[in-house]
């Protein structure tokens, strides 16, 4: 094993090789607030690239960008039962506003004539402009999105899966009947979807959640679920169906063409850098951080190698050549990303660093390739010492197709992983056994009793994920209760 892997491995402490992968690849760090991160240039730079892509997705659906207020006024969060009692206790309450200096410590003086929160989510500022912005039904349906931060007090936290504050997007919608609101809230649970399949090469579950799971003040919550390397799941985007309860909750009316004044019904999704967890445990190894080609901040690195060659820059300048050339290539709609790294450091080290960045193709130019015309090649879903040597029109023509290989590599990889490690159960002893052992993914037919959720969270940690949009219409005997008619629920244990 090379000293520069990763230590501990995912086979011997699965939650500290998480950390330590996030410090090898330099994506992040814990900040001295409590709970809270920085996110260091290489992560951040890889939630530039989701916020690019995801971006674009949501603007061709008919959704447009704005901001609103960090704060919200703690009556706000009052008006809607379902959502406080399921916010209350994670909630930031901001009760002074002015600092003054008494015996040497800042006291805090200026008490608000109103608490506010920061932001845990925006339903209710966003519920109370959309009642003034929306007053015909010409103005419906409004489809807006904000890219924001939201602070949610967690207690125990990790970086990026859950973190007092984090980056998202959030999306929300008011429309004139059930079904378009409905349609809404499918349609981005399916631009998720494919996004976190596609881009991210992690193979999902689309689901409902159970009632329990509902996000509060929904009628109903989707999600998609995907399976991590110690096969637990990750949540990894949702889209909720509001119904009229937040419009009722802030008057959110509007003139119908028969001169009635309705309620709107409404919808909001989002994802956060959570995806980046998911990122990072989905295709990770031993050596450190593998990125899918699509969402990497670099494509290439080219590592100049001249150590006592009689004429270095003759090198150097080939390297940038080529760099040159590989960047008016485009891969799916955008320049190749290259860089030549320069840095005065042993060529051994700075290879270790990129493979720990998870860089997808290093490219090696020695005296040999040098003279040639040659490059040595590795790529970051293969073993380290597995390289091959191309000559550069070669690796010019084929740079494209490399990166698409490895990027379906690590969704065909990602996909084996879920179809080997997700079983039926037929038993209340089956489901026990499996997950005393582990376990994966587990479909069953539950009836939705909470004796038995809590029963089985206590016990084995595992959670009720989602009832799957492909079987939405299975029924059958419940494994816990006997009860017929029950729906299909896929469990796991989760993040």
């Amino acid at each position: 094993m090379p000293k520069t892997a990763i230590t501990p491995t995912r086979q011997e402490n699965y939650p500290e090789w998480y950390q330590q992968v996030i410090r090898a690849a330099d994506l992040a760090e814990n900040s001295v607030v409590h709970g809270c991160m920085v996110i260091k240039p290489w992560g951040y730079a890889i939630w530039e690239n989701i916020q690019k892509i995801l971006d674009e997705k949501i603007k061709e659906t008919g959704h447009e960008n704005l901001y609103f207020p960090l704060f919200i006024p703690v009556s706000f969060l009052e008006k809607e039962a379902a959502h406080v009692q399921g916010f209350a206790k994670e909630c930031a309450v901001i009760t002074h506003h002015r600092l003054e200096e008494k015996e040497g410590k800042l006291i805090p003086t200026s008490p608000l004539e109103e608490p506010l929160i920061v932001r845990p989510t925006s339903e209710t500022i966003i519920g109370d402009s959309f009642s003034r912005w929306i007053q015909s039904y010409r103005d419906l349906p409004l489809k807006i999105n904000q890219w924001a931060n939201i602070v949610r007090w967690e207690m125990r936290t990790r970086l990026f899966l859950r973190t007092t504050e984090f980056l998202w997007q959030e999306g929300h919608t008011a429309h004139a009947t059930k079904k378009e609101a409905e349609e809404e809230t499918f349609q981005m649970l399916n631009v998720y979807a494919d996004f976190v399949e596609n881009v991210l090469a992690m193979p999902v579950i689309p689901g409902e959640k159970t009632k329990n799971e509902k996000f509060p003040g929904a009628e109903a919550t989707y999600a998609i679920e995907a399976m991590m390397q110690d096969k637990k799941a990750l949540q990894s985007g949702t889209s909720h169906f509001l119904g009229q309860n937040f419009a009722k909750a802030f008057n959110i009316q509007f003139l119908d063409e028969n001169g009635e004044r309705p309620h709107a019904w409404t919808s909001s999704w989002g994802v956060s850098t959570r995806l980046i967890g998911g990122i990072i445990m989905s295709h990770s190894d031993d050596d450190g951080l593998v990125l899918p080609p699509k969402i990497s901040p670099l494509h290439v690195v080219i590592l100049p190698l001249y150590h006592k060659y009689e004429n270095p820059q003759a090198i150097l300048e080939a390297c940038f050549a080529l760099e040159k050339a590989l960047k008016t290539l485009s891969y799916h709609g955008a320049p190749l990303r290259v860089k030549v790294d320069t840095r005065d450091a042993r060529p051994g080290d700075k290879a270790w660093s990129w493979v720990k960045k998870g860089v997808p193709i290093r490219l090696e130019i020695g005296p040999k390739e040098f003279e040639s015309q040659s490059v040595f090649m590795g790529r970051r879903d293969k073993p380290y010492h597995e390289r091959t040597p191309l000559s550069q029109d070669a690796f010019l023509q084929n740079v494209l197709t490399q990166l698409d290989e490895m990027q379906q590599n690590l969704y065909t990889h990602a996909k084996k992983r879920l179809t080997e490690n997700t079983v039926h159960m037929d038993s209340e002893k089956m489901f026990y056994d499996y997950f005393k052992n582990d376990g994966g993914f587990a479909y069953a037919y539950w009836h939705e009793e909470d004796v038995t959720e809590q029963k089985i969270k206590e016990e084995l940690k595992v959670t009720a994920r989602c009832m799957p949009l492909a079987d939405r219409h299975k029924r059958g005997k419940c494994i816990f209760s006997g009860i017929d008619n029950s729906p299909l629920v896929l469990f796991a244990k989760s993040y």
